[in-house]
């Protein structure tokens, strides 16, 4: 996997032949369609990869007894983290996401809705407690919050002004504020 993301990085998905990547990872044609079936599902088990360990992060941070403000800027702060951990993994799957099947395509919505929901569900149960603001959409301050995620690898550098940490601080406290009565 590690040599796709590299590769699908430099040249991009579509540029990018099996043969080389199983060139670039030191292993056969055959030895790399035993666990794959196809490129596609090499990408799509990048994107799982990693929206995995995101949800079950999520779903900890969610079942805590942590108090709702908290839970919220735990889990946003973990997913720009764990996004910028990820960079080029998402740079390559958001940039790719398009060339997907459209049945994939589906599949990786719907699990990726799942998180979304989750979190706009902790952001309707503070609006309903009145947390948080109830004149903002919960659907539009979670869409709103992963678009940005989505377009961290546009502008994000390691070697830049702000740490990964730094970020996530940010991000979490924009959207918090955001969301304050």
């Amino acid at each position: 996997m590690r040599a796709a993301i590299t590769l699908f990085a430099r040249k991009g998905f579509d540029a990018t032949p099996v043969r080389e990547i199983a060139d670039a990872a030191g292993v056969t044609t055959g030895a790399l369609y035993h666990y794959f079936a196809t490129k596609e599902d090499l990408l799509v088990e990048v994107y799982r990869q990693m929206q995995g360990g995101q949800r079950l992060r999520m779903e900890a941070i969610a079942d805590s007894d942590l108090p709702l403000r908290e839970k919220l800027h735990a889990i946003i702060s973990d997913v720009v983290e764990s996004t910028i951990a990820d960079l080029d993994e998402a740079v390559v799957f958001f940039q790719s996401f398009h060339l997907l099947s459209p049945r994939v395509r589906e599949m990786v919505r719907g699990e990726r809705r799942g998180y979304h929901d989750r979190v706009k569900a902790l952001i309707e149960e503070g609006q309903r407690e009145g947390t948080f603001r109830s004149d903002v959409p919960a659907t539009l301050a979670v869409s709103y919050h992963f678009g940005a995620v989505h377009r961290l690898g546009l502008w994000y550098h390691p070697d830049g002004p702000l740490s990964a940490e730094e970020v996530a601080r940010h991000f979490a406290d924009l959207t918090l504020s955001s969301l304050t009565p």
